[in-house]
């Protein structure tokens, strides 16, 4: 028996159905996952366990851990997709979720995050009412290089109508304490979110929309390496960005 499956599914009250359910799988293969203990499943099926039960992967699975350890200079890198679509919706919301001190989303549009990520906003308000910082960096949704983009893309939905989508979500929640959002141009064709010491990092590539983009996931492990770089990298233009909102610095203490 995996007990401490079964263990983390009775704390979080889920039955063996129910996670099927949120898995996407056939009640038989969960049973199969608590009743043969070398049984692992596949990855986004991890992640989305992880995040109905709310345990971390490597108190389930400690052995797929211990395999996935790296030890030379491309350690802080979790995962890689060829696609930004094929990241699970389940691994960002658990990054969220777990998220305590800093949640930094600096996509151009960041429109995504609301279609994908049920009830976003009610999110963002409870971690920053926790005492979570919460940033947004998006494009200007008028600006010559947002306009210049749109004419690569070609695609019916805009950027700028992208980028005022998240505007339209973000004037929902701006009087919370903790919640700023920032106007940059210098992220247009690389978006970096930070959740605490993980990050998901996404280089845009020329005539293609942000979920084609290719996508790493990175975790913090050393000073001045993948992570601390793309960190300091948003951190400039966080610095240098002008305030969606004006005369308002929320998230600044």
């Amino acid at each position: 028996m995996n007990e401490v499956l079964c263990r983390a599914m009775a704390q979080a009250r889920v039955t063996d159905r129910q996670l099927a359910e949120r898995c996407g799988v056939d009640v038989k293969t969960v049973s199969r996952w608590i009743t043969q203990p070398g049984r692992v499943p596949h990855a986004r099926h991890r992640w989305a366990i992880c995040e109905v039960v709310g345990e971390d992967e490597a108190v389930l699975w400690p052995a797929v851990a211990k395999k996935a350890i790296k030890v030379g200079p491309d350690r802080e890198v979790i995962s890689v997709y060829p696609y930004r679509s094929a990241c699970p919706a389940s691994l960002w919301r658990s990054l969220i979720t777990k998220a305590a001190r800093e949640l930094t989303f600096a996509g151009y549009t960041n429109y995504f995050l609301w279609l994908e990520q049920a009830r976003f906003g009610t999110a963002l308000r409870r971690k920053a009412s926790q005492g979570c910082r919460v940033r947004f960096l998006l494009g200007h949704p008028e600006s010559e290089l947002t306009q210049a983009r749109e004419q690569e893309e070609g695609v019916a939905l805009t950027l700028s109508t992208r980028i005022r989508v998240s505007l339209a979500e973000l004037e929902k929640i701006k009087g919370q304490t903790g919640v700023d959002a920032r106007y940059s141009d210098g992220h247009a064709y690389l978006s970096v979110f930070r959740f605490d010491d993980d990050m998901i990092v996404t280089p845009l590539l020329t005539h293609h929309v942000g979920h084609d983009a290719p996508t790493l996931h990175l975790r913090r492990h050393q000073n001045d390496g993948m992570f601390d770089r793309f960190a300091s990298h948003v951190e400039e233009l966080w610095n240098r960005g002008v305030p969606v909102w004006e005369g308002e610095h929320s998230g600044q203490a």
